[in-house]
């Protein structure tokens, strides 16, 4: 029986900390197993971003932190044989591939072995008018552009491959988050792929990992109710996975946080819509029969999960060019900063309403009503303000029309001189925006594999 595999987040999203992996890495190296970093960079947003800015130069497009996240850990995960598996190449796996191949070189790391997947970038590929949208997402409007991406979740199987193939570093772009840990677990283990509970516990430690963070503290400390100590440190998580399915959830050593049975349940229910049938593209993860149990100082351990056979369909995020948002912001501060506040929300209004345009508009007072889901009628309601003395009014406005756009954060701006006493602090911006309707697309048409990029 193989010896259980420990799996390291360095990451949970594009824009997390680019120091978290040293700390992973370092424990990873002390506990003497077998090891593999993963870093989760890639969201719907994101691979949209992506996209763009590959639009705008093909050697671009894949996570702009990679340089800084890589540099200082690369030369340590190859001499103590941590390969790191990643869907940071976003929609330039290859791109990304050369970046990595040159920090390299340039840490005079000689035949680094870089593999590549393929296969989930589906644009021009796919006619979309064949496929049905995805249950969430069928009250949305179709645009009839263009898409300027379109890439299908795919699953673990050609990270397995490229893995037993003995490759180092794994880049992918649009995998499911779970796949990132699946892939070299049932690689470890020689897990068939249809050994649906053993592929249900990997994929359950995936989803606890995916979002670094989230599962040690990160998103869930509130003082008094849910203390977490040395949050500024907060350590990353580590699952070990055992060839009988249990996971023991830990964190990197010396660090802040918190991994306890609360921290852990929190983030096994996160993005969970039906805990009884949650769908990837490996498995479908039955966690309703998962028992935790607290087996040491930040360690908590899994049983039980259950899978049942993958879905005959993937899930495809397609991505427009949508309208233009604006953005502009005011400060009122002192006595009565509310009651001006709401009166150059009104202002706002007014000035908005008498343009001859179609565009949606939002007014909110940053605290006082910011977070919930009003508009901009709900917003000037009758509401005690007397006590605020800082509140800052935000609105934020799309449109099709870019000038119109920007007319109205011409009116933010006007405040100045034409609102209340006192305003200041006027940020403004206006900038495109990206929408994504998601599609389900048969397994049938999809195919992945991988290739090694060749040494320069």
């Amino acid at each position: 029986m193989a010896e259980s595999i420990l799996i390291g987040c360095g990451a949970g999203f594009s824009g997390d900390r680019v120091d978290a992996a040293q700390a992973i890495v370092k424990t990873l190296i002390s506990r003497q197993k077998k090891s593999v970093l993963i870093f989760e960079m890639l969201a719907e947003r994101t691979l949209a971003l992506g996209q763009l800015a590959k639009n705008q130069n093909a050697q671009l497009g894949y996570e702009p932190l990679l340089e800084d996240i890589l540099t200082p850990i690369l030369k340590d995960c190859v001499a103590h044989h941590i390969p790191i598996v990643s869907n940071f190449g976003a929609a330039n796996p290859s791109g990304a591939a050369r970046l990595i191949q040159k920090l390299a070189k340039e840490q005079d790391i000689h035949h680094l072995k870089i593999a590549v997947i393929e296969g989930d970038d589906i644009l021009n590929k796919i006619n979309l008018s064949e496929l049905q949208i995805w249950e969430g997402d069928l009250e949305l409007s179709i645009s009839a552009d263009d898409p300027i991406a379109a890439n299908v979740y795919i699953g673990a199987e050609s990270i397995a491959q490229a893995l037993t193939q003995g490759a180092q570093i794994v880049v992918t772009g649009r995998v499911a988050d779970p796949a990132l840990t699946v892939g070299p677990v049932v690689e470890h283990f020689d897990w068939g792929w249809q050994d649906w509970d053993k592929i249900a516990a990997a994929t359950m430690a995936g989803h606890l990992l995916e979002c670094g963070s989230q599962v040690t503290g990160g998103y869930f400390a509130d003082p008094g109710y849910k203390d977490v100590p040395d949050l500024a440190n907060v350590g990353f998580p580590i699952a070990e996975i055992f060839e009988d399915g249990r996971v023991i959830i830990s964190k990197a050593d010396n660090t802040g946080g918190l991994v306890s049975i609360q921290t852990v349940k929190e983030q096994l229910l996160y993005e969970i819509h039906d805990p009884a049938n949650y769908y990837t593209p490996d498995v479908i993860l039955d966690i309703t029969q998962v028992a935790l149990t607290e087996t040491g100082h930040n360690q908590v351990e899994l049983t039980g999960a259950k899978g049942k056979p993958r879905p005959d369909t993937l899930k495809a995020t397609v991505s427009f060019m949508g309208s233009w948002f604006g953005e502009g912001e005011i400060s009122y501060a002192g006595q009565n900063a509310g009651n001006r506040a709401k009166l150059a929300a009104n202002v706002l209004k007014e000035r908005a309403d008498k343009l001859d345009a179609r565009f949606d508009y939002r007014l909110d007072l940053i605290g006082a009503v910011s977070v919930l889901d009003s508009n901009k009628a709900d917003l000037l309601a009758s509401m005690p303000l007397n006590q605020l003395t800082d509140v800052r009014v935000r609105m934020a406005v799309n449109g099709a029309d870019k000038k119109n756009v920007e007319r109205l954060m011409n009116e933010v701006n006007a405040l100045y001189c034409c609102g209340p006493a006192g305003g200041g602090g006027v940020r403004t911006s206006v900038k495109s925006s990206v929408r994504t309707v998601s599609y389900l697309v048969p397994r049938s048409l999809i195919s992945t594999h991988f290739h090694f990029i060749q040494e320069n």
